[in-house]
């Protein structure tokens, strides 16, 4: 009788052990250097190389808030119609539309803007380029002649405030 309690007891000990196994939930995706892993509203979680990642945007429309996950400026923000410094103590207006046209007032100049890295960038028809970034707690535009990178040293770095701060 011993043996079968004994035995009965030792079933009952690794029945729960397996079942335990089976029913714990899978690990964590645990992060790669190199990776970024997205967890979604339902818990499951999917990693993503981040040399196969051009960029990550955050569309205005479906993110509902100004500010992105990073805690700065969505590109939904930056639509608008910009008050900027032209570098010679003026003042001249950039207009950055939901469908990425801009328009600028100064010559009356069309572009392309794009949002990368927090960052508004326009490039012109006429070759040249402005950004409009945010520095603390305010925004600036700086400008690049034709033929220059938005990495390179800017022809000049003035004030830009969102005169709309809405899609227009």
């Amino acid at each position: 009788m011993r043996k079968i309690v004994r035995f009965a007891g030792l079933a009952a000990v690794l029945i729960l052990t397996v079942s335990s196994i089976f029913a714990a939930p899978p690990p964590a995706a645990k992060g790669v250097p190199g990776t970024i892993v997205i967890v979604f509203k339902d818990g499951h979680r999917q990693s993503f190389n981040l040399a196969d990642i051009d960029r990550v945007e955050f569309p205005a429309s479906e993110q509902g808030a100004s500010m992105s996950s990073s805690g700065g400026p969505s590109r939904g923000h930056f639509i608008g119609r910009w008050e900027c410094g032209d570098g010679n103590g003026g003042m001249f207006y950039i207009t950055l539309e939901e469908d990425g046209n801009a328009k600028r007032s100064i010559g009356d100049v069309h572009g392309r803007w794009s949002y990368v890295n927090g960052e508004a960038l326009i490039k012109w028809d006429d070759g040249a380029q402005d950004a409009i970034r945010k520095v603390g707690g305010s925004y600036q535009k700086s400008a690049y002649t034709a033929g220059k990178a938005f990495t390179d040293t800017p022809a000049n770095v003035t004030s830009a405030r969102n005169i709309t701060p809405k899609p227009i």
